[in-house]
């Protein structure tokens, strides 16, 4: 099984919990998610699946939409609602279009630094290791693209925006710092990735879902299913062949999730040439140096070629 599976993540689980249970259902020894989020957050995580984790780094997933739920009054160290409360300051009265008018100041290019509770590594270290242990280390801001912040709802303290930004951004970065352009502080209290560039939450397959589809008992919870407890029976699930046809239809093939890339198609001779080691197609017209392209025959893609001085070189598939 090749291709990419958009999973509507649950809160709670990592999003190595998810590939791991991806890999039980389907047998497929490689799947890769193509971006972490965060345990508390839900929605879009795509995973390759197969050869498929091969592309990864083709895609482009430079466009992200998240809708996030800010709890003005507090911040806390994490940024998000599993962090402990370091501040807290009074919501001023706010009408919609003071804070329409904030948002606005957001749109654009600017530089964000890491939060503490981050991935980024430091000397060799993943920052949010330097904050557990109660040191203080800092990443270098880096620039990113807020294309869009748009107002959802406000009431009760809580200011719910869809924001469209460039990969790299940290959300709870930004929630921290609309808190205090609108005078006093703020926390994630709950984040939804709504796109991940050509993959979006209408594609996504919940673990509900996914649950049906493995177990032959209806109505079972998906936990119950695909995560049982110590000292649980485990569900005995379907046959693996009726699982993997269940599941086709929400896995997307490779050439759509690469279209942003031009093609250069081949045929059936040139193709086998290929699978044996052969050299790529010169590039399709208009593709300059160091531009990639897509290797195709019919609906096959053999390989991602990148166009050079010396020629064509690239990832073989085929």
């Amino acid at each position: 099984m090749n291709g990419f599976l958009v999973i509507d993540k649950p809160p709670g689980l990592t999003s190595h919990d998810v590939v791991a249970i991806v890999r039980a259902v389907t047998g497929v020894p490689k799947v890769g998610h193509t971006g972490t989020l965060d345990p508390f957050a839900t929605g879009v995580l795509p995973l390759a699946l197969g050869r498929s984790t091969r592309l990864i780094q083709f895609l482009d997933e430079s466009v992200k939409v998240y809708d996030a739920t800010i709890l003005l009054g507090s911040s806390t160290d994490t940024g998000d609602p599993t962090g402990k409360v370091v501040r807290e300051a009074p919501v001023p009265s706010l009408s919609l279009d003071q804070i329409d008018a904030v948002l606005a100041t957001f749109v654009g290019d600017r530089m964000q630094e890491p939060p503490a509770y981050s991935a980024v590594k430091v000397q060799g270290r993943p920052l949010y290791s330097y904050a557990r242990s109660g040191e203080t280390m800092k990443a270098a801001a880096r620039p990113v693209t807020i294309r869009s912040v748009e107002r959802l709802s406000f009431g009760e303290g809580r200011l719910r925006v869809r924001i469209s930004c460039s990969r790299g951004t940290y959300a709870r970065v930004l929630a921290d710092e609309i808190g205090v352009a609108l005078g006093t502080c703020g926390h994630l209290e709950a984040l939804c990735r709504d796109q991940s560039g050509p993959f979006v939450l209408a594609d996504g397959l919940s673990l509900s879902q996914l649950g049906e589809m493995v177990s032959p008992e209806p109505g079972l919870p998906w936990e119950r299913v695909l995560r049982a407890s110590r000292g649980e029976d485990r569900v005995r699930w379907r046959p693996r062949d009726e699982v993997t046809a269940a599941l086709a239809p929400f896995v997307r093939g490779e050439l759509a999730c690469l279209a942003h890339l031009p093609f250069a198609e081949v045929g059936p001779a040139d193709a086998k040439r290929i699978k044996s080691g052969g050299g790529f197609p010169v590039p399709p017209r208009g593709v300059g140096i160091g531009s990639r392209y897509l290797v195709v025959a019919g609906t096959e893609l053999l390989a991602v070629a990148e166009s050079t001085a010396r020629g064509p070189s690239g990832v073989r598939l085929g």
